[in-house]
């Protein structure tokens, strides 16, 4: 990778087209990038007939998170995890809650963030004493080089990766990083095509090849949807998601989370609590055998249960564990394994 000036940087995935015309093969988009033109991104710029990174090392937020907050309920429970992210998404969705800084560079011209090499990432981990660091709050894939080069100098040490994604992400990119990368949360917003054209700008497949590569590469995968009311939370649509998680391995995690309004989406109202039980109930009969409650503090669907005994062997409020009863990995009622990171 090249360096042009602070904070640009050649980019890793793009291919010339003839006419000084780039294409980038980071995400599905695939965009066709003119001299003096960014992608989708906003992030992604062609210069002169090559394309660069606007905001590798670009830092906008570093804080000291729980690992639950991503969330991971079974990655190194009660551990913490050194939250890192640039501006930008390859996403447009109406009700995301980081607009403020994934849509910046949709709305403005200028990168903001304070540069920070990769080297420098590592070591304040290692200060503040995280067991991994975590590439969140906006989508990981457009700094998918800052995120690269962090995880690879992790890979020797016992500081690990995971990547909070929406999983429009290219095959490349994606097996370039999975040695480093331990886990991922994946949000799966909806299992229609049109709901991924209208409210995110994206489509469904790449998402749903992206968490089924995940597994094959050997990442640990939890996936994250968010039930609006009236857009992807009916019975029949939380069946069809659960039944694809089930397909690619019935011991992923899937969080339900309560949606909330924000950004462009402030005409919906909270999802009932009543929509999050019954789409867990559906989640268990569909075959999976753990899903949880997100947004709901307090609720029984924060626990982790064995899949064969029912008993809670973790037991959560919020982002904090209050207790954590597994014994090398298995329920200490029954014996059964419980699939996820332990140590």
């Amino acid at each position: 990778m090249s360096l042009t000036m602070p904070g640009m940087y050649e980019a890793r995935y793009w291919e010339a087209e003839g006419n000084q015309v780039v294409r980038c093969r980071l995400c599905p988009h695939n965009c066709a990038i003119k001299p003096g033109k960014r992608g989708i991104c906003g992030v992604r710029e062609n210069i002169d007939g090559k394309l660069f990174s606007l905001n590798y090392g670009k830092a906008i937020a570093v804080h000291n998170d729980p690992i639950e907050k991503k969330p991971l309920f079974h990655v190194l429970p009660g551990s913490q995890s050194l939250s890192v992210a640039t501006v930008g998404c390859n996403l447009s969705c109406a009700h995301c809650q980081n607009h403020d800084i994934s849509q910046y560079p949709r709305r403005n011209t200028s990168i903001p963030g304070s540069e920070t090499a990769p080297a420098a990432v590592v070591a304040a981990a290692r200060r503040a004493g995280a067991a991994s660091i975590s590439f969140t709050y906006t989508e990981p894939t457009i700094f998918m080089e800052w995120a690269q080069d962090i995880a690879e100098l992790t890979a020797a040490s016992t500081i690990r990766c995971v990547s909070v994604t929406n999983g429009y992400t290219s095959p490349r990119p994606l097996r370039d990083i999975a040695p480093n990368l331990l886990a991922a949360n994946v949000d799966l917003k909806s299992f229609r095509d049109d709901f991924y054209q209208r409210v995110c700008g994206a489509r469904l497949q790449p998402v749903l090849d992206t968490i089924r590569l995940m597994r094959e590469q050997g990442i640990w995968v939890e996936v994250t949807t968010l039930l609006i009311p009236g857009l992807n939370d009916s019975p029949e649509e939380v069946v069809d998601m659960a039944d694809f998680i089930a397909s690619v391995d019935p011991a992923i995690p899937w969080h339900l989370s309560r949606f909330r309004p924000d950004n462009e989406m402030l005409d919906r109202p909270p999802t009932p609590t009543a929509t999050i039980d019954q789409a867990r109930r559906i989640g268990l009969d569909q075959g999976l055998r753990f899903v949880y409650s997100g947004n709901v503090w307090g609720d029984e669907g924060e626990h982790t249960r064995c899949p064969s005994c029912n008993k809670a062997v973790i037991e959560r409020y919020g982002f904090s564990v209050k207790s954590n009863r597994l014994q090398d990995g298995k329920c200490p009622h029954c014996g059964e394994s419980i699939e996820g990171i332990w140590k």
